[in-house]
């Protein structure tokens, strides 16, 4: 019994030694190879991240901050917004059968904007008889337009471009400033568009009370 303990001990104290040596032996080299991997990995990746960080935001923005307008004579972009009673239209319903005076307005049944539209509203047998059609365009929600249009009892229509795609064509979005502070907004502009399809003359700077007037006076002086 004495000689099989002895030779029990003997076998587990083989098999503890040879195992720790193993161990030791595959951790040395296996840590080695790690470090050096880590050092220069990490090195690579932290100054490539760093790079492209840098240059990324003055990408960005130098093309929010630039606004350009469409050029008259050329033909205005195409668009196919909802109006206030959630039907489509289209730059192409008009074609070959009357102007189109598209105006940008920044909200709906704010008073600057409630007076333009007032005088083209005050203005509708004049815009007829001229063979035009008025439309407004803000990035409003159709809800908003159709509480607009009845409150003031419009007589045109107004369309929604909420995520402002149609307003960054026309060059009518942009950087503004108000109280000392600067945000991105629409642009307050207007572009006449004749039956051929072309821009005509663009309004870049408008009064909202006599904005009647002067597109009026633009159609005429053009026809």
């Amino acid at each position: 019994m004495v000689a099989k303990k002895k030779l029990s001990s003997k076998a587990a104290l083989s098999k503890k030694t040879p195992t720790k040596k193993k161990v030791a032996a595959k951790k040395k080299p296996v840590t080695k190879k790690i470090s050096i991997k880590k050092k220069g990995t990490r090195k690579a990746v932290v100054k490539k991240s760093v790079a492209r960080k840098k240059a990324a935001p003055k990408k960005s923005r130098a093309v929010k901050s630039k606004v350009v307008f469409p050029q008259m004579g050329n033909a205005a972009p195409s668009f196919s917004l909802l109006n206030q009673e959630g039907k489509k239209i289209s730059l192409s319903d008009f074609s070959g059968k009357e102007n189109v005076v598209l105006y940008f307005y920044p909200r709906a049944m704010t008073p600057g904007c409630t007076v333009q539209a007032c005088g083209i509203r005050d203005s509708a047998a004049e815009f007829k008889a001229l063979k035009t059609v008025v439309l407004g365009v803000s990035p409003d929600a159709v809800k908003a337009l159709v509480k607009f249009r009845e409150r003031d009892k419009l007589n045109f229509d107004l369309l929604s471009d909420p995520d402002h795609t149609i307003a960054e064509k026309y060059g009518a979005w942009g950087l503004k400033k108000f109280m000392g502070r600067e945000f991105m907004g629409v642009l307050r502009s207007t572009f006449i568009i004749g039956k051929d399809g072309k821009l005509k003359f663009i309004m870049d700077h408008v009064n909202t009370k006599t904005h009647h007037d002067d597109v009026l006076a633009v159609i005429k002086s053009l026809s």
